[in-house]
């Protein structure tokens, strides 16, 4: 009996590895096959199925949230320490533009009911998709 357990958990660690490589899971299913593999090597020592589940659950967590810290965050792009920009054609409120912002020409917006004229300073508050989120320089005086 206790070597139908130790196939079993075999069985179940191996399967869930392999489903790592066809469905990924940010390798929680790696993680709870590898929790899986490590009870078969228990249950040649614990025969009790009631605790090898309980240990498999166990293992599971431990290793998701160990996998989880280990890998790198996700990063998002994030608008540079430089946050002006200049208009190279008029933004009018609600229509798209063009700016020059850090030697590139982006689309923009303007965010609010103000009208940029071109060839002026603007300051760029986000970025949705490829579109800059800009205000006029001295958009706090309107």
């Amino acid at each position: 009996m206790v070597l139908k357990y130790t196939l079993i958990w075999l069985v179940i660690g191996g399967a869930l590895c392999l489903m790592e490589l066809f469905v990924p899971t940010a390798f929680v299913e790696l993680a709870m096959g590898t929790a899986a593999l490590l009870v078969a090597v228990v249950s040649l020592v614990v025969p009790q199925l009631s605790v090898q589940i309980f240990l498999w659950m166990v293992f599971s967590l431990l290793l998701i949230w160990l996998v989880k810290r280990l890998l790198p965050k996700k990063t998002h792009y994030a608008i540079a320490e430089s946050t002006e920009a200049t208009t190279l054609t008029e933004i009018a409120p609600g229509q798209p533009g063009r700016v020059l912002f850090e030697g590139n020409s982006w689309q923009a917006r303007c965010e609010g009911d103000w009208t940029i004229p071109a060839n002026r300073t603007a300051i760029v508050v986000g970025r949705k998709g490829n579109t800059l989120l800009v205000v006029p320089e001295d958009f706090t005086q309107s």
